[in-house]
């Protein structure tokens, strides 16, 4: 789509906003809207920094349980996340809540369009200097004074419906688009999870004698190898601490707690955790290391409950939580082809029989079930071998994920410079809203 530019511009006097349309203004974000610092007296809908995406203002719901006192929100009302602004966390909210955390929450007065306010505060020149303005070094905050006195382009009424009409629909597209992809990279972890299940139940010799394995999970197995319950091949499961953390993730020499997803997908992502208060001591036994064997035992979704991983590289100081196992191998045993079968299809049914407790945050997978599950046992050199191979297959379904991901994140930057175009009025959308 081609837009035009406005017939006449003038200087808005601010740098990063640059010329405006003649006809509109500017004016400070705390004359548009005022500061809510209420405390809410009754606990319902609380909404942390993790609730919110970042640049895309979309509410994601999380298995976290906030703690501590929050600002009450109307529906209409921003929450603008001041903990590290450049991570763009700013939620229009559609119905009353309690904003926990780092917040500050914004009430749009009557001359504002709320929807038009929260794209120019989506917009990157805003949130690129409410961040130069924040103070702190490690937990670097917005104050209210700096994200009050940011300058707002200010178009009349009726041209900001137009204008967030325009951006609702637009960038309504973008995500769908990019949903597309998710969904790609959704079927790209389905092949090799098909792939992988194939290989630890089969092996990689297709004319091998086979025999019926006794367990139903898995039929027929090669004839030479075994099968076994899990008790047999695992020596220790250790678990961890959950401490109440602060809700981002470590940095430098901080210590972090893992979340339950450090595992999600049999890989290791370390920037899944917690930062460990400065109040707390860690318990150095708890250390994570690379080799470590880790498996998620609880989470509000059954399908992420099992999920199992290698340590393969670890930079920063982590410790296991209470929802996380490590487990201790048997000599003869390759970890790495453990957390494969663990991620097979086959594994998966078991696992999530075995799942105790509610639907939501009750889910859990005890240790006397873990030690029930029945898993097929090659040789130890035939491990390796599967491990060498199920790698190669990774590899080329890793590089078609890393180009969708680069396509992910090229619409996401599309998106992003529609907004800020938008609402400083370098486009005209009143003739297409």
């Amino acid at each position: 789509m081609k837009l035009s530019r406005y017939p006449e511009y003038t200087d808005s006097g601010v740098d990063w906003i640059g010329p405006v349309p003649s006809h509109w203004g500017i004016k400070r974000l705390k004359t548009l809207a005022s500061q809510v610092t209420d405390k809410a007296t009754e606990k319902r809908r609380p909404v942390g920094l993790e609730n919110i995406e970042g640049w895309s203002g979309r509410f994601i719901s999380t298995d976290a349980d906030f703690q501590g006192d929050g600002v009450a929100f109307n529906a209409g009302d921003i929450l603008f996340g001041k903990l590290r602004p450049y991570l763009a966390k700013v939620y229009l909210a559609d119905s009353c809540g309690e904003a926990v955390g780092d917040f500050h929450v914004v009430r749009p007065l009557r001359m504002i369009e709320g929807r038009y306010l929260q794209y120019v505060m989506l917009s990157r020149s805003f949130i690129d200097i409410v961040d130069g303005s924040t103070f702190g070094s490690k937990m670097p905050r917005a104050s209210w004074e700096a994200l009050g006195g940011m300058p707002v382009a200010v178009p009349r009424p009726e041209e900001q419906l137009s204008i967030a009409t325009f951006l609702d629909r637009e960038t309504t597209k973008i995500d769908v688009v990019i949903a597309e992809q998710e969904r790609l990279l959704e079927l790209l972890a389905e092949k090799r999870q098909a792939a992988i299940s194939h290989v630890v139940t089969m092996g990689l010799n297709p004319d091998a004698p086979t025999k019926n394995s006794g367990i139903d999970w898995f039929g027929q197995v090669p004839a030479h190898w075994e099968v076994s319950q899990l008790r047999r091949v695992v020596l220790s499961f250790e678990q961890g601490w959950s401490p109440d953390c602060e809700s981002r993730p470590a940095e430098g020499s901080e210590w972090g707690v893992l979340k339950a997803g450090c595992v999600n997908g049999g890989r290791f992502a370390e920037s899944e955790n917690k930062a460990l208060p400065p109040s707390l001591s860690p318990r150095q036994e708890l250390m994570v290391n690379r080799g470590d064997l880790l498996m998620s035992r609880a989470s509000g979704s059954p399908k992420l409950i099992g999920s199992v991983a290698v340590v393969e590289q670890v930079s920063s100081r982590l410790m296991l939580s209470d929802k996380i196992f490590r487990l201790k191998v048997a000599p003869g045993f390759e970890p790495r082809f453990l957390a494969l079968v663990m991620g097979s299809f086959q594994l998966r049914q078991q696992i999530e029989q075995s799942i105790g407790g509610a639907e939501g945050l009750a889910n859990n997978l005890p240790q006397s079930r873990v030690k029930e599950l029945w898993i097929p046992v090659p040789p130890q050199s035939e491990q390796d071998l599967i491990v060498s191979e199920v790698d190669g297959v990774s590899r080329g379904i890793r590089e078609l994920e890393a180009a969708t991901e680069a396509v992910i994140a090229l619409l996401k930057e599309r998106r992003s410079a529609m907004i800020s175009a938008a609402v400083t009025g370098q486009i005209d959308v009143r003739d297409v809203a």
